[in-house]
């Protein structure tokens, strides 16, 4: 089984790959783990003009990988398989775009995301991803 998860560096996200974890060890074969960070895309308007496209790609990469490192910690720890991306765009959108490029089976995503502000302006990630994934997804609190 393919399962994809979301990470945004959050708590509820730490709380789906440890959902994730439990989850494996319930399912007949090793399921295939996949990590994703999705980053915001900064790069539009004047900001090309100040910051060259290396600097920004270094930027997205570093925040990627700092809000990945504690999920890898934990599947790590728990000796599972798994591979990590960092994408650059708007967060259900590449979510559910990862998830039909890779065959993803199941989405496990943490319901709240950094922080509350961003949620109110932005609009739920969790609410586009449910209304636009292909597959199952199992949200944990």
């Amino acid at each position: 089984m393919k399962i994809l998860i979301p990470i945004d560096g959050s708590e509820s996200a730490n709380r789906a790959v440890d959902q994730a974890i439990s989850l494996s060890g319930e399912l007949r074969e090793a399921p295939e783990f996949f990590l994703l960070n999705v980053q915001w895309n900064i790069a539009t308007g004047n900001v090309k003009l100040f910051i060259n496209r290396q600097t920004i790609n270094d930027y997205y990469q570093e925040q990627g990988m700092a809000a990945l490192a504690a999920a890898r910690t934990k599947l790590d720890a728990a000796g599972l398989a798994y591979s990590y991306h960092v994408s650059i765009g708007t967060p259900a959108e590449a979510v559910v775009q990862y998830a039909r490029e890779n065959k993803i089976e199941m989405i496990v995503m943490g319901v709240q995301g950094q922080n509350a502000l961003s949620t109110l302006l932005l609009g739920s990630v969790v609410n586009k991803v449910l209304h636009l994934a292909e597959c199952p997804v199992l949200l944990v609190k």
